[in-house]
């Protein structure tokens, strides 16, 4: 069994899943959202590092799949994305998380079937593939879609004979 972080990062609101993946079965384990104060952004970008420090500290997964940067409203707001989702990737090389990188549209793909999907469409398949009853906040619910997709294309490697090549902490030299 390989357990899998998938994280949803936001300067304001970031998303976690973790789930566990063998063969095609896929296990809930948790999931939840990190919201940040209104704070300087340095001091958001700590609580990021720090946040997802803990979550790997108290779920121990054995890797990382997280969101590419997209460009979304404006320039501004893609480059605090990106130095939130810096801040997450950190944590995880700094617990030597192997880390996958995904897009938005492949990841609603791999779980909807339509790289175009609305957030609703995805919450509804992320509840039905895991078996989670009750509301799952949007954020959280993108990120189990993140971990469910590495999971899904990690598995299809494997069958097919493929190797998948996460970015391995400097020294590891490949997936863990």
């Amino acid at each position: 069994m390989t357990r899998i972080l998938g994280i949803d990062p936001g300067s304001r609101l970031t998303g976690y899943g973790i789930v566990e993946s063998a063969g095609n079965r896929l296990i809930y384990i948790a999931c939840g959202c990190i919201r940040l104060p209104d704070i300087d952004h340095p001091g958001r970008l700590k609580l990021i590092f720090d946040s997802v420090c803990q979550v790997i500290e108290q779920h121990a997964p054995r890797q990382c799949a997280i969101e590419e940067v997209f460009l979304g409203k404006s320039v501004s707001s893609a480059l605090k994305l990106g130095q939130a989702r810096g801040s997450a990737m950190v944590a995880c090389l700094h617990h030597n998380l192997s880390i996958a990188e995904y897009s938005p549209r492949k990841v609603k793909l791999a779980l909807v079937g339509n790289g175009n999907a609305e957030k609703e469409q995805v919450q509804h398949m992320v509840k039905v593939l895991l078996g989670v009853s009750g509301d799952v906040q949007a954020d959280a619910a993108d990120a189990l879609a993140i971990a469910i997709c590495h999971a899904n294309t990690t598995a299809n490697q494997s069958r097919i004979g493929g190797t998948w090549r996460g970015r391995a902490p400097a020294g590891r030299g490949g997936a863990q």
